[in-house]
């Protein structure tokens, strides 16, 4: 069950659900929708454009 890293599903007050994502999407136009970004500890980063975020240090 691998779609269950990118999402979190929470029940509401009201008996409904509500789906979050964990994960940010791949902005660039070569990915496109449905790309998501690896987690690690100092950056965020795309295996499909290599596009890198960096973490800010606290």
């Amino acid at each position: 069950m691998r779609a269950l890293k990118y999402f979190k599903v929470t029940e509401n007050d009201d008996g409904s659900y509500k789906v979050e994502r964990t994960r940010k999407e791949c902005h660039h136009p070569q990915c496109g929708s449905g790309v998501f970004m690896a987690q690690h500890k100092d950056r965020e980063y795309c295996g499909k454009c290599h596009l890198t975020y960096k973490k800010e240090g606290k």
